[in-house]
């Protein structure tokens, strides 16, 4: 079933915005997921067209005329909101995409809490996902608090956002050189966190915060578990120590059809990953691991007797 199906009904007008904030969606030959996600947004609105053909902008006017709408000439992929977030002139930037919105006082919430925690970089929000409003397994993760939680942070620790479910201190996403045409796209949040928690910054989880997520059912093909893990192998080599980076390339080799290809896939662009090479501190990193270790013990489970 489409989004379209899905939402029957028209997206409600924005009466009231939250200020301060930008939502920048990025979007690719996706028509009718956009004409009902748009008038979602209770803020003001840029959106990156990366490249769709025939373009969106017809279609962005007539949904939302304030919104402002950036033609691109060729897919970008995750780049895309680069020039969204460049483009914005508010302190924040909330990430969609197509398919998703940000839940009604959701994005005033977090200018509130991004206002009153300055060294807050990402507000990663609550993501629900279907019209069944099911809570998306990252988001359940986060909740959890396995990378500790700071006390000037509104929420658990994160180390790993959904763009589509992000609010981002704009100033601090752009230092970090933003998402970056290696990865492209998807898994393109990892390095930026990498980034901002070597800079100093914090990230963090606000349940408070809610966005709507209603992806298409090839969400989860085979194709994005490939990329997923070609990203994953590239982002390791350009910030994390060689063994890591090593044992997450055999990993991902030894984890299937779909590890392999993406080990495959991350061939080409090694060059360019080795280019953008810096390591993370090293007390990052002993957090970093001590977190992949509660995963792995996490995805185990419990001992056998």
């Amino acid at each position: 079933m489409s989004l379209q199906e899905q939402e029957q009904e028209p997206g409600p007008p924005v009466v009231e915005r939250a200020q301060d904030v930008t939502v920048v969606v990025m979007t690719m030959n996706r028509t009718e997921d956009l004409r009902v996600s748009l008038g979602h947004h209770e803020a003001a609105v840029i959106v990156v067209d990366n490249g769709s053909s025939p373009p969106l902008g017809p279609v962005v006017a007539q949904v939302r005329p304030d919104a402002v709408c950036l033609r691109l000439p060729r897919n970008l992929g995750a780049v895309a909101r680069n020039l969204g977030v460049r483009r914005a002139s508010t302190t924040y930037a909330a990430f969609a995409d197509d398919d998703s919105w940000w839940a009604p006082g959701s994005l005033a919430r977090a200018v509130a809490v991004l206002d009153a925690h300055p060294r807050l970089a990402v507000l990663a929000g609550r993501v629900l996902v279907g019209p069944e409003h099911r809570l998306d397994a990252v988001s359940e993760a986060m909740s959890r608090a396995p990378f500790g939680r700071d006390s000037d942070l509104p929420g658990p620790n994160i180390a790993g956002f959904l763009a589509c479910g992000a609010v981002v201190r704009r100033t601090a996403f752009l230092a970090a050189g933003g998402f970056d045409p290696v990865v492209f796209f998807p898994g393109e949040e990892e390095r930026v966190c990498l980034d901002l928690l070597s800079a100093g910054w914090g990230l963090a989880y606000v349940e408070d915060v809610v966005a709507h997520h209603v992806p298409p059912p090839s969400a989860d093909s085979s194709t994005r578990q490939t990329l997923l893990a070609r990203n994953a192998v590239l982002t390791a080599w350009m910030r994390r120590p060689v063994t890591v980076a090593l044992g997450r390339t055999i990993a991902a080799a030894r984890s299937g059809r779909d590890g392999r290809a993406g080990v495959r896939a991350a061939v080409p662009r090694m060059p360019a990953a080795l280019a953008r090479r810096r390591r993370v501190p090293v007390d990052l990193e002993r957090r970093l691991r001590r977190l992949e270790a509660v995963q792995r013990a996490e995805r185990l489970g419990p001992p056998r007797h």
